[in-house]
């Protein structure tokens, strides 16, 4: 799903992006025709939204990462670079999948509507009330997309330190939104309908970390907190505030943001883990990072193929995840790689990776 984790090879963060991609299938997975019942949404809750919430942490740091890099290189943001890699990055894999549904559509196997189609081209899924199945998992790419638009103009414009007074005040806000839109909306489909300003807490919170990642690094205790065994913990609070704020406004507004700086932390820390320890070895193992890599094509092509409501043999376990797995892997090596020495024309940062800022 996140495409922007490419853009860096900064360490263990695709293997957070692979266990991201893991939860979003399974959630989707367990209700297709042949997958054996798990019963762990009633213990995880939506852990599928749950991966979809960590991609979002992961976004706002990496690509603030990037961006805060090259104006320390260049002294400046080039826009116009950044949209050119960010349309080469996005645009050919997801257009190639919209075209490929809109063929299946014109050809009777799924059924769309106009403003489905027309939502997908324009990344405003978010907006649109009960989206069709096959095109409904494009609102996480549409806030990315939302993302991309507004944060490289802000930190462009305002500079790093108003740019995250206006992270932070997003990353407060988007819990109230949430809260105002269930009474004011109740009962219809705009109740939880994950408009922008309702969602974009955890990708605010990942440029947050970002951008005080070096005063975070200079203090102690966050330093011996994140080496020590105890940032183990954080995964068994992280997915109980998730299953408990499912519904629930009080939780929501002072356990959702507990929870988006519990996977800050972890995706922060993990940057600096590498092969220093189990959890970095786990990360930065091979095939979790070839998932990782994967991750965007897979999240694009998985969502016909595990169809709840179809009958279909190739929506039925375990053909639909060998299906979901290989049309990932046509769109990636033949279409996203490929592309990828042209995005390198427009890359104005020098070698993407985040150096261990913490005192030995």
């Amino acid at each position: 799903m996140n495409a922007a984790l490419s853009d860096g090879k900064i360490p263990s963060l695709d293997g957070l992006r692979a266990i991201s991609i893991a939860l979003v299938v399974v959630g989707h997975l367990h209700a297709t025709r042949g997958f054996p019942e798990l019963g762990l949404e009633h213990i995880l809750g939506d852990y599928g939204l749950l991966g979809v919430r960590v991609f979002f942490v992961i976004s706002g740091f990496l690509i603030t990462t990037l961006l805060m890099r090259e104006l320390e290189q260049h002294g400046r943001i080039s826009l116009r670079a950044f949209y050119a890699r960010r349309a080469l990055r996005i645009f050919p894999a997801a257009f190639a999948f919209i075209g490929a549904m809109a063929l299946a559509d014109s050809l009777g196997w799924i059924e769309l509507r106009t403003i489905d189609l027309v939502a997908a081209l324009t990344y405003t899924v978010n907006f649109v009330p009960d989206p069709s199945w096959e095109l409904g998992h494009l609102w996480s790419l549409s806030v990315e997309e939302q993302f991309y638009l507004l944060w490289p103009f802000a930190l462009a414009r305002l500079g790093v330190r108003r740019g995250a007074w206006v992270a932070l005040a997003f990353f407060v806000a988007a819990p109230l939104v949430r809260s105002a839109m269930r009474p004011a909306f109740h009962g219809s489909p705009m109740e939880d309908m994950p408009i922008f300003p309702a969602v974009c807490d955890g990708i605010a919170i990942g440029c947050l970390f970002a951008i005080g990642r070096e005063w975070l690094l200079r203090q102690p205790l966050y330093l011996r907190f994140t080496r020590s065994p105890a940032m183990l913990l954080l995964v068994p609070l992280i997915f109980a505030i998730h299953h408990l704020s499912s519904g629930y406004t009080l939780a929501d507004l002072f356990g959702y943001p507990l929870m988006l700086l519990a996977i800050a932390t972890i995706v922060e820390a993990s940057t600096r883990w590498r092969q220093q320890n189990l959890a970095g070895r786990v990360l930065n193992w091979p095939p979790l990072v070839w998932l990782g890599v994967l991750s965007y094509s897979l999240y694009l092509w998985q969502q016909p193929f595990l169809d709840h409501y179809s009958h279909g043999v190739f929506a039925a376990f375990p053909l639909n995840l060998a299906m979901a797995i290989g049309m990932a892997m046509l769109s990636y090596y033949l279409l996203e790689r490929p592309l990828l020495r042209l995005r390198q024309r427009y890359s104005r940062v020098q070698a993407p990776t985040l150096p261990d800022l913490a005192p030995r």
